[in-house]
């Protein structure tokens, strides 16, 4: 047995592949660096969901879809003004996500042509309720999705209430492909033992948000930007991560259980970090992340991971940091309901066994009066 499971073969998969010692991740075939060079989420979502890439016509009909859906019930947005504004964005993610379902007439419909409506919704209408959220907790109304806009182009419209520049649209899209999906880890497996029981999707993805928010989950990038904003400036990165390296503090945004070489997903990021920073007129954040890796790889062997380079992008482009990780679920929700989709399709009940530890099973009873 091994703690945490770690490289135990849990079941079977079609959607996504990964070789950490070659720092290969695929999406049903497709070469991760494929799809982040050429790809946009929308056809992303695609490939998740049917296994192959959309001819015209089909990535036209999900575009719209998704355009289509985005928009919440006017219920759920009553239920966001009355929330704590101090919430955090994860609990206030998970709590609507749930919600959703006792406004969709299709939520017990356990049929594959309404579970797939409801992946579509699902990811369609994510982005909505964060960007909404924030809005409110500041005093402002929620801006409603625009039509026209693609998922990564929208959601910054409806965090921030004008559309982001060329150079953040593509950043934020290309960020969407690389979160959208990463094998069976603790939020997607977590999704899969729920969708096992053959409860309803929703049930199934707000099980994974309840994983994704544990910090050993989600939350790695907001670390590094509050580290990035703590150090202050690029003259002062050696000292303060020397001083680490010298407390044994852990470094944010490296190593990684599964890759042993780079994150194949960092090699996007790093780029994206450096044009969105540069285009923002704040090249100090991409300056100081790239001294701290250069300091890092040399002194303790690690890599950077997906969340390194992220931090950065994501603060360029207005977002605040604590909506960091629920940006990775807007992404994320595409994988989790393939993930779904693929378990109530093939559905086995997941239900493990424990190697126990505890006392010898031959105690005997004693009274109260006599312990």
């Amino acid at each position: 047995m091994k703690a945490g499971l770690e490289d135990v073969i849990a079941g079977e998969s079609g959607i996504c592949y990964i070789d950490g010692n070659k720092g290969i991740l695929a999406y049903r075939g497709y070469n991760i660096h494929e799809l982040a060079t050429n790809s946009t989420f929308e056809e992303t979502c695609y490939l998740l969901w049917f296994g192959r890439l959309p001819r015209r016509p089909e990535l036209d009909d999900i575009s719209k879809k998704l355009s289509s859906n985005r928009a919440i019930a006017r219920q759920v947005i009553d239920e966001l003004r009355g929330m704590p504004k101090n919430a955090g964005p994860m609990e206030v993610l998970r709590t609507s996500i749930s919600m959703l379902s006792m406004y969709d007439p299709e939520a017990e419909d356990m049929s594959a042509e309404a579970n797939l409506r409801k992946a579509i919704r699902l990811t369609a209408q994510t982005g909505t309720i964060i960007a909404a959220f924030h809005r409110l907790r500041n005093g402002q109304e929620p801006v409603g999705p625009r039509l026209d806009l693609n998922h990564a182009a929208n959601f910054a419209h409806m965090l921030n209430g004008s559309p982001p520049n060329d150079t953040i649209s593509k950043a934020l899209d290309i960020a969407l492909i690389l979160h959208a999906d990463h094998e069976w880890n603790a939020s997607t497996f977590a999704a899969r033992v729920t969708a096992a029981t053959l409860s309803d999707i929703y049930s199934a993805v707000t099980s994974a948000i309840g994983a994704l928010k544990g910090p050993l989950h989600g939350g790695a990038n907001e670390a590094v930007m509050r580290m990035l904003q703590q150090i202050g400036d690029t003259s002062k990165v050696d000292a303060s991560i020397r001083d680490m390296f010298a407390a044994k503090k852990k470094i944010p945004g490296f190593g990684h259980r599964v890759y042993h070489t780079e994150d194949p997903r960092a090699t996007h990021l790093r780029r994206m970090s450096r044009e969105a920073c540069e285009r923002a007129g704040q090249p100090k954040w991409y300056e100081m992340s790239a001294r701290i890796e250069e300091l890092v790889k040399s002194e303790k062997k690690l890599n950077a991971n997906v969340d390194f380079y992220s931090a950065s992008t994501y603060y360029v482009s207005g977002m605040p940091i604590d909506l960091f990780t629920p940006f990775f679920a807007v992404s994320r929700m595409s994988g989790w309901t393939a993930h779904v989709l693929e378990q109530y399709s093939n559905n086995r009940l997941i239900r493990p066994r424990a190697e126990y530890i505890g006392p010898p099973p031959d105690l005997k009873w004693i009274p109260v009066n006599q312990r």
